[in-house]
């Protein structure tokens, strides 16, 4: 059975799941208007990735014998400026992310339960991997400046 202070703790991070899965899905909307399909494409995976991370997180309490729920969701914003702009942006907000995981995990510690600990761990393995991606990115389209930033679209388009 999951405590009430951890299941509490993980439907927040629901709940900011789903505002990053919006938020992804804003940006990849906006890279689309701006005719970086390769951006919008890549975003739109990030999008499915969060959904994801939401459902898991919900199907884990559930298996514990709590109750799985999403707050209101704030809006997102809906203009990102360049490629680069908007990558940074995903790494702040991944790092961001990162910290919450932790922090998550710090309240499983807290309330001594080990197997949520567990679980948790996998978010936070996968986060080193999301800041890494999304500093890569940052890192292609500053290397490829105004003239490349069409290649690295293309490149991420392949994802």
């Amino acid at each position: 059975m999951i405590t009430e202070k951890l299941q509490k703790a993980i439907n927040e991070q629901i709940t900011a799941e789903m505002w990053s899965a919006n938020l992804y899905l804003a940006m990849s909307f906006y890279m689309e208007k701006e005719g970086y399909t390769g951006c919008a494409h890549w975003l739109k995976k990030q999008w499915m990735e969060e959904n994801e991370h939401a459902c898991a997180m919900a199907g884990y309490i559930l298996r514990r014998g709590g109750k799985a729920t999403v707050n209101k969701i704030d809006v997102v914003p809906d203009s990102f400026g360049t490629p680069l702009e908007c990558f940074k942006q995903v790494y702040e907000h991944e790092c961001r992310v990162s910290k919450m995981i932790d922090e998550l995990v710090d309240v499983a510690a807290a309330e001594k339960d080990k197997a949520t600990q567990d679980f948790l761990w996998g978010f936070v393995r996968e986060q080193v991997e999301e800041e890494a991606t999304a500093a890569g990115i940052v890192d292609m389209l500053t290397k490829a400046g105004e003239y490349g930033v069409m290649y690295v679209d293309s490149k991420l388009g392949a994802r």
